[in-house]
């Protein structure tokens, strides 16, 4: 078994959504075991610019995509541009998401495109070009899509995102069991509710939240906290790396909530 600061050391990652919360923690975690080449998706370098500035100081080659995940040249030129850049592309993470409400008679055409083209279609052309260039090279790779426990059920309001994260979780397991004669692995964690930077504003924008809401919330979880990205970041990382094995096609709740469990 390998330390971990060197189990992602030959690691070429694509991480959408790296700049804040899950995404950010996961590139981060990599680039702690190893990870020396890495390419992030997001909105708005400039505003993260010290998180890549950390990754660089720590010998990790970033190219940081402003990728329009609505748009499907977009999300496959990911993959383009970190074979151009790097020569090769092991590692893929799907964290990018959108979190929009809308339960099933509020939801507008415009809000079912936005959430199924955030959370399901962008995933799809990403893999599918992940994928594409992994066979061209003979096969090996993995893959770890952050998909929702919401993709059980769900909110009332979040019946749109519950699908597309549905989706994701659907073809996490087609993938996966399409490619495994290539060694290609495709698994997914489904978190519960997590203390982001999104999640904050998610709060302050739809439900009224106000400063001091998350030390609230978490006084009401069984553990006495919010899923927390530098956590769940561990999790990835070890889905993602060589020692994983044969893992794939799994779907692992992270929550401390149990499905299936009831009041007694």
């Amino acid at each position: 078994m390998s330390g971990l600061n060197e189990r992602h050391k030959d690691s070429v990652a694509i991480i959408t959504g790296g700049a804040q919360g899950v995404g950010r923690a996961i590139a981060n975690q990599l680039v702690n075991e190893g990870c020396r080449k890495l390419v992030i998706a997001g909105l708005d370098r400039d505003k993260n610019a010290t998180t890549f500035a950390d990754f660089e100081e720590r010998g990790c080659e970033v190219v940081f995509v402003a990728a329009d995940l609505q748009n499907v040249q977009s999300c496959l030129n990911l993959v383009e541009v970190a074979v151009n850049t790097f020569g090769n592309v092991n590692v893929l993470v799907n964290a990018a998401g959108s979190g929009a409400r809308g339960s099933l008679v509020e939801t507008t055409e415009e809000t079912w495109e936005h959430l199924m083209g955030v959370n399901a279609r962008a995933p799809f052309f990403i893999m599918q070009a992940f994928v594409k260039h992994r066979l061209a090279k003979g096969g090996g790779g993995s893959i770890v899509n952050i998909v929702s426990l919401c993709a059980h059920c769900g909110q009332s309001y979040l019946a749109a995102y519950s699908a597309s994260k549905g989706a994701l979780a659907t073809l996490t397991k087609n993938v996966a069991n399409a490619y495994r004669f290539d060694q290609i692995r495709c698994n997914s964690i489904s978190p519960g509710w997590m203390d982001t930077p999104g999640e904050d504003a998610t709060q302050r924008r739809f439900h009224g939240a106000t400063d001091g809401w998350l030390e609230r919330a978490e006084a009401t979880q069984p553990m006495k906290q919010l899923c927390k990205p530098h956590q769940l970041a561990h999790l990835a990382s070890y889905m993602l790396s060589n020692e994983a094995g044969v893992m794939t096609g799994a779907m692992i709740d992270y929550d401390q909530n149990v499905n299936g469990a009831y009041p007694e």
